[in-house]
C-alpha cells in the first residue's frame, strides 16, 4: 500500500522540514513542492516550485503529505490529482476548536478558514476516491522556531520577564515538532487511519504558568512572572504592538492564559500509535 515516493507541501514550514529529515532517515523518495525555487536536493529529494509544473508529464506519486496551512490545498486539488493521488494527510489545528469563540477577530476568522479547509478537503477527496486524515496539533514547539515557546523565550531573553493575565492557570499540552512529523508518517503508513480526523496533543497537560516557568529553566534564567490585570495588559499589547515581533500580539492571547486548551489523542494511540513525549525543553528548542 506504501509508495516509496512521497509528495510533500509546506516542506520549508518547521514540520515541513522535519519531515524531510524523517522520511530521508527511512529511505523515503521525497518530492517537495515549494512556492519558490529551491537549491537541488540530496539523495532522496527532489524539490518542484509549483509555478513551473508541467501537470500534463507527471510521475505517479499516490502518497502524500501536507504541512502548509489546510486552507491553501483547496488550491493544488488539481495538482494532486493529475500525479495520480491515493491517500494524503493534512495538518489543521486544534485552533479550529479552541479560536471559535476568541475576542478577537482574526482569532476568528483562523478558526473558520481551518473548518473550511477540512470540509473541503473531505468533500474533494469522497468525490475522487481518496482516502484522507486530517491531524489536528495542539500547541507545537521545538528548534527554536515555532511561534509559541520559541516566542516567549524571545520575549524572555529580551525583558527579562514575562506578564501574565490574572492566575493563567489554563491547562496546555505542548507538542515536541518532531512528535508531529512522526505522527505524520506513521498516519500515512496505517492501514487503520482512513477518512478520519485526530487530535494529537503533547503527553503532558500542565497549567500555562508551570509551561512559562519552565521556558525560564531552560533558558537557566530564574522565573519572574509579573501578573497584571487585563486593563493594564490590553495598554501593554498596544504598545508591543507597534513592535514588528509582536505585531499578531492580541488581549485574546492573554485571555486565552486561563482557558483550558485540552484535547484527548488516545484515537491517534490507537490508530498509529501516537507516542508523544512530555514537555521537557532543551537548548536546541530554544531559539538562536
Amino acid at each position: 500500500m506504501f509508495s516509496k515516493k512521497i509528495g510533500l507541501f509546506g516542506a520549508t514550514s518547521l514540520v515541513g522540514e522535519r519531515l524531510i529529515s524523517l522520511l530521508h532517515d527511512c529511505g523515503e523518495q521525497i518530492h517537495a513542492f515549494s512556492r519558490k525555487a529551491q537549491k537541488p536536493g540530496s539523495d532522496g529529494l527532489a524539490w518542484h516550485q509549483l509555478s513551473a509544473i508541467d501537470y500534463r508529464n507527471n510521475d505517479i506519486i499516490e502518497d502524500w503529505l501536507c504541512a502548509a496551512p489546510i486552507w491553501v490545498l483547496p488550491d493544488h486539488f488539481i495538482l494532486l490529482e493529475s500525479y495520480g493521488v491515493r491517500r494524503i494527510v493534512v495538518l489543521s489545528s486544534t485552533s479550529r476548536f479552541t479560536k471559535t469563540t476568541s475576542s478577537d477577530q482574526t482569532d476568528i476568522a483562523t478558526a473558520a478558514r481551518l473548518s473550511e479547509g477540512e470540509q473541503r478537503l473531505k468533500t474533494w477527496a469522497a468525490s475522487k476516491g481518496i482516502k484522507w486524515i486530517i491531524l489536528r496539533p495542539t500547541l507545537i514547539y521545538g528548534h527554536g522556531r515555532d511561534k509559541n515557546i520559541a516566542e516567549i523565550a524571545r520575549f524572555i531573553r529580551r525583558f527579562g520577564f514575562f506578564p501574565l493575565l490574572g492566575k493563567a492557570n489554563g491547562l496546555r499540552q505542548p507538542i515536541h515538532v518532531e512528535d508531529v512529523a512522526k505522527a505524520c508518517v506513521a498516519a500515512l503508513k496505517s492501514p487503520a487511519a482512513v477518512n478520519r480526523s485526530y487530535n494529537i496533543s503533547g503527553e503532558e497537560t500542565l497549567p500555562y504558568h508551570e509551561m512559562v516557568s519552565r521556558v525560564f529553566a531552560a533558558s537557566h534564567r530564574s522565573p519572574r512572572m509579573l501578573r497584571i490585570p487585563l486593563a493594564v495588559f490590553s495598554f501593554g499589547v498596544s504598545c508591543m504592538r507597534l513592535l514588528p515581533r509582536y505585531k499578531h500580539w492580541s488581549v485574546a492571547m492573554a485571555e486565552r492564559m486561563n482557558n483550558d486548551l485540552v484535547f484527548d489523542h488516545s484515537d491517534a494511540v490507537r490508530d498509529f500509535s501516537f507516542s508523544p513525549r512530555p514537555f521537557q525543553l532543551s537548548a536546541e528548542d530554544l531559539p538562536r
